[in-house]
């Protein structure tokens, strides 16, 4: 990979402005890859963006950010027709990255004054943060823009096998998720293109503190942790910065665990190494 602006390769990142989307884009521009960033942003964190576009160009790298609201199928369509203009009738997406988190945190069952999720909330969120991927997919192959050998990453979490509080739909859409990923990697295999859902550890994101009770979600994870420490975006950019190299294609299909060992680990360290507390 050359870190050119004239490189031919590109990656699309879906939620580029913050959090993992905003690191793998830095890090895949590092490597020479030219960004695509779809993103929906305010006025009050526009200047985010303006910082991430300045470093990607820092790195000799071309970008093209759309504010839009990813999930939304006229959007998607309007960036895909730009994405056309820029490819000149080539296939340039190397990557595609899902890293949507827009979702809604309310209880199926309400308690005192509670509202219950709805009908609308629960299908919004599995449509953001779940079907979105395959449209998108869709799209790019359709249009002749996804190249042989691309590589296909979507954010999961330990919520897509586990219950956590007020995670309910968010916790189906990841789920779902981790679904479409195994069936675009057997549908998508005569390309050699490879898909896959990466769980983080626990990572201190601005969705992440949208999270009732994350405080101590934090503070939990830090214990259990081996590292003694949180995923960071950072870390995630570079595990997918490797999986882009020559030979990454044949990893596809599976959950890959991007946590230091987090999950695995089934108690919450006390203190000192052998004063541990079993929590089952």
């Amino acid at each position: 990979m050359t870190k050119n602006g004239n490189n031919k390769h590109w990656a699309v990142i879906l939620g580029a402005s913050s959090g993992f989307g905003e690191a793998t884009a830095l890090k895949l521009a590092e490597d020479g890859f030219n960004i695509i960033g779809v993103h929906l942003d305010r006025q009050a964190t526009i200047q985010n963006v303006e910082r991430i576009i300045s470093q990607i160009k820092s790195f000799g790298s071309q970008s093209f950010f759309f504010n839009v609201n990813a999930a939304d199928e006229g959007k998607r369509k309007e960036v895909i027709e730009e994405i056309k203009k820029i490819s000149g009738g080539e296939p340039i997406v190397k990557v595609l990255m899902h890293s949507l988190a827009f979702g809604s945190l309310k209880p199926f069952i309400p308690h005192n004054t509670e509202q219950a999720l709805t009908k609308a909330q629960m299908e919004m969120t599995i449509d953001v943060m779940a079907n979105s991927l395959v449209y998108w997919t869709q799209d790019l192959f359709i249009n002749n823009l996804l190249q042989n050998k691309a590589r296909i990453f979507a954010m999961t979490s330990s919520g897509g096998h586990s219950a956590i509080p007020y995670y309910g739909a968010v916790s189906a859409a990841k789920a779902a998720l981790e679904s479409h990923c195994r069936q675009l990697s057997t549908e998508l295999g005569h390309m050699g293109v490879s898909v896959n859902p990466i769980m983080a550890g626990v990572t201190d994101t601005p969705a992440l503190r949208k999270i009732p009770g994350n405080i101590p979600m934090i503070e939990v994870a830090r214990r259990k942790n081996p590292r003694a420490r949180l995923t960071s975006p950072e870390d995630i950019a570079k595990i997918i910065s490797l999986l882009c190299k020559d030979g990454g294609e044949w990893i596809s299909g599976g959950l890959i665990h991007a946590d230091g060992g987090e999950d695995v680990v089934n108690f919450v360290g006390q203190g000192e190494p052998g004063n541990n507390l079993i929590n089952i």
